[in-house]
């Protein structure tokens, strides 16, 4: 093959704040594949709320404003505004990748070498030992990235890079909360957020494990979010008693939090179980105690991945059981533009940006 280019394009996260903290350059530096790792040609990386919730420092115990947004801690100094705490900056986020292995490090076979893959976003070690590409690792938003090889899953399929890139931070993080409540054909889920990428995710998943799924969105994209699989679309704002009635869900795909969160404890069935892994409506809700444990109800946070997680969607996307939820792909250079239209939240499913080739 030849030689490898000097230096790359990429779009840095030069602190915490609004969007003049991303700069696209053209000198990043190459980087190299150490011992157990590989270098990847990005083809294409998607979008999250998590690259605009690190940028405005959310995270930060003192962002309790609505998550994705742009009213968190502006000029932050947050030093626990990442996933897993302090950023160092400048960081080149981008959780979502999929490309080809280009070069191998010491104990990687060099049989890898030009095999497409799935990068997995969390890079965990043990229980207590995790960390988060994109965040603690530089990530996608560039022309090349490495990662520890054992976390990059191939994959073969007909899907173009841009579709793959929908998967694995939304996917997996959709799947990881069906998995940790352990979601079964006879149950009735409620999906909310079911739009966005983990959402239209979720209900997707939900659907292919054979549940009833009962979608929260907004009118307007009632029918892209029945087209995923959807039972049944709750226009968002709705009372959710007034329509479904007390203890009629089995389990609840939270992606919102927000004012409206006890109502979700409400309609769960009494041994009910809540699973969430975002709070794009809030983070700060009221909890009556005597509603979690006289229903005997269950909560699940999730973000780390339990272990088949993502090989389990590795085989559903080569036996075609789902399908990518793409809504629009922009160059990487147009991040702003991106993260601007992911913000007013018209779109359905996921944004993914493609790197100059």
């Amino acid at each position: 093959m030849s030689a490898m280019p000097a230096n790359m394009h990429a779009v840095y996260l030069t602190g915490h704040g609004g969007f003049d903290k991303l700069s696209y350059v053209s000198d990043a530096p190459m980087p190299q594949a150490g011992t157990g790792e590989v270098l990847i040609r990005v083809g294409a990386a998607g979008i999250n709320n998590t690259d605009i919730n690190t940028r405005i420092g959310w995270y930060s115990k003192t962002g309790t404003t609505q998550q994705g947004s742009e009213q968190g801690l502006d000029e932050a100094d947050a030093d626990d505004g990442g996933w897993g705490g302090a950023i160092q900056f400048p960081r080149i986020q981008g959780a979502d990748v999929c490309g080809r292995i280009i070069a191998v490090g010491d104990g990687v076979s060099s049989d890898r070498v030009g095999k497409r893959v799935l990068v997995e976003p969390c890079f965990r070690q043990g229980e207590a030992d995790f960390s988060y590409f994109g965040s603690e690792h530089d990530g996608g938003f560039a022309q090349y990235t490495k990662a520890p090889a054992r976390f990059c899953h191939r994959v073969e399929c007909d899907w173009s890079d841009a579709e793959l890139a929908t998967i694995p931070c939304s996917y997996s993080t959709a799947e990881n909360l069906l998995t940790r409540a352990g979601v079964g054909d006879s149950d009735t889920v409620l999906v909310t957020g079911a739009s966005g990428g983990v959402g239209s995710a979720a209900v997707q998943l939900a659907k292919r494990r054979g549940v009833r799924v009962l979608a929260i969105a907004g009118a307007s994209k009632a029918a892209d979010v029945l087209a995923l699989g959807a039972d049944e679309v709750i226009p968002r704002g709705t009372d959710l008693l007034e329509v479904l009635g007390e203890n009629s869900v089995d389990v609840v795909v939270d992606l919102v939090a927000g004012e409206q969160w006890p109502m979700l404890l409400q309609v769960l069935k009494p041994r009910g179980r809540y699973a969430v892994s975002g709070a794009i409506g809030g983070p700060m809700v009221q909890l009556d105690v005597r509603t979690l444990y006289l229903k005997d109800l269950s909560f699940f946070g999730c973000t780390l991945l339990e272990s088949q997680v993502f090989p389990n969607l590795i085989g559903y996307i080569e036996r075609g059981e789902i399908r990518p939820a793409l809504a629009k792909s922009y160059p990487l250079q147009a991040i702003v533009d991106a993260q601007q239209e992911f913000l007013a939240k018209a779109h359905t499913g996921k944004l993914v940006l493609i790197p100059e080739p």
